[in-house]
């Protein structure tokens, strides 16, 4: 997993819901980033299931996003992924289907990138996905065992893209 951010304004965001079991990963991660100590130019925030908030929110000048959220791509349980997500451009703006309820990472850029076009703002620089594979995404509260144990992995993923960031905003501050 080898990724790194632009310096600047990041924000990590918890994508999920809570009462679909293995869906609410995201939450649970930014939960636990909540507790540890983060530096200035970083914004926790658990987004649940307001995706277009989250849309409208990506406008505010971040440079970089991490969106973390239960990610289907057919490998085991519990296994994590870093994403690069491709933004949309301009002229391949759909028009985005909105589901309150079911608002993924690539849903949320849809919508992002309908709002920059029609209001003519930016979105970030880079957005990256730290993803689990979910065992379950049933009706019911609480992570399954496997993706309960990849919560620490996740947020290991995210504080090294964080301390990564910094180290090159303070390079870069140094010139």
């Amino acid at each position: 997993m080898n990724a790194q951010l632009p310096p600047g304004k990041v924000l990590v965001a918890g994508v999920g819901n809570i009462f679909l079991g293995d869906d609410g990963f995201g939450v649970e991660v930014v939960r636990r980033l909540s507790a540890l100590p983060m530096p200035a130019h970083v914004e926790l925030v658990d987004t649940g299931v307001r995706g277009v908030h989250l849309a409208y929110q990506l406008l505010d000048g971040y440079r970089s996003v991490v969106l973390v959220d239960a990610t289907a791509r057919g490998c085991e349980p519990g296994t994590v992924y870093l994403i690069e997500a491709r933004l949309p451009e301009p002229e391949e703006q759909p028009t985005a289907l909105v589901d309150g309820h079911r608002m993924t990472p690539d849903a949320v850029l849809a919508v992002l990138g309908t709002l920059t076009a029609g209001l003519g703002g930016s979105g970030p620089e880079r957005v990256l996905v730290v993803g689990c594979e979910p065992l379950s995404l049933d009706e019911g509260v609480g992570l399954s065992p496997a993706v309960e144990a990849a919560v620490d992995e996740a947020v290991a993923v995210v504080l090294g893209l964080v301390e990564e960031a910094g180290r090159t905003a303070a390079a870069m501050g140094s010139r």
